[in-house]
């Protein structure tokens, strides 16, 4: 990783504007625990200010209200990415940069919605531009698939549904790991090499990103956000389960306990299930 710096570098800049990008916020909840939204309208607007543009309601846009710490990952379609950590500072629902996001073709050609409030952040933090280191993240990868069976759990119950633990599975999806940092800052790092060990359990590599995992401590709570290329996607949170070695191969396992799918229009809690109440008219 880069010197940490508090400011973008100028020629970076235009690689934050195309939609076709991944861009990940880190917030924490009211709990004190990791939560991580996809945002492509994420950029920057200066070499010291993020914004990004709202048009659906999700936990984060409620915890940076009351929590201003957030971490960032802007990841390109050629692999370049960028992270750091920004501070909420406010928000608009007008002026140019709401004009500007709704000008784009993804918003400015939806029947169905646009950018309702445009979001502010101060970089706090940034490591420059970085590459996916894609050797490391492919070993990695096979290493969890050959490793996984001999750390999965005896339990039979199932938290993530098919679907889930289908895309967690999956070597072409991207997952990211996150965790809150001792100086309040959510983290985030690539974690593409993880991989469902059953519906409870996920387990990963550490040769990928290893001397950043390193900061990890057993029993710390851990957010991991699964995402497709089609821009598909599911939340999950959990307990760092610490290192098992299984078939001559370390990998790190998270238990889950937590399921969100933050995907447009109806976000909300997956597990634990969420009681189904009548509705009644008065």
């Amino acid at each position: 990783m880069k010197m940490n710096s508090n400011r973008f570098d100028e020629r970076d800049l235009r690689e934050f504007e195309p939609e076709a990008k991944v861009g990940l916020i880190a917030t924490v909840n009211p709990q004190g625990l990791p939560h991580v939204t996809l945002i492509t309208a994420l950029q920057a607007k200066t070499t010291g200010e993020l914004i990004w543009g709202q048009f659906s309601e999700g936990l984060s846009k409620h915890h940076v209200q009351d929590n201003p710490r957030t971490g960032f990952l802007i990841m390109t379609l050629s692999k370049r990415l960028w992270r750091g950590k920004a501070l909420w500072a406010h928000q608009e629902r007008s002026g140019e940069d709401f004009e500007m996001f709704n000008s784009k073709p993804m918003f400015r050609y939806n029947a169905y919605f646009g950018i309702h409030t445009v979001h502010y952040m101060d970089l706090v933090e940034t490591y420059g531009r970085e590459r996916l280191p894609m050797g490391r993240i492919i070993l990695s990868s096979l290493l969890t698939r050959a490793g996984k069976a001999a750390v999965r759990t005896p339990n039979f119950r199932r938290i993530l549904k098919p679907w889930a633990q289908g895309l967690f599975d999956r070597l072409d999806s991207l997952k990211f790991l996150s965790w809150v940092g001792p100086d309040g800052f959510p983290v985030i790092i690539p974690l593409i090499q993880c991989q469902a060990a059953d519906s409870t359990r996920l387990a990963f590599s550490t040769l990928a990103y290893g001397d950043e995992l390193k900061r990890l401590e057993q029993g710390m709570g851990v957010a991991v956000f699964g995402l497709t290329m089609d821009m598909e996607d599911v939340l999950v949170r959990g307990v760092f389960g610490g290192l098992k070695k299984g078939r001559g191969v370390t990998l790190g396992i998270v238990d889950i306990d937590w399921v969100y799918n933050s995907m447009p229009p109806k976000h909300g809690q997956i597990y634990p299930e969420v009681a189904i109440e009548p509705v009644t008219q008065f």
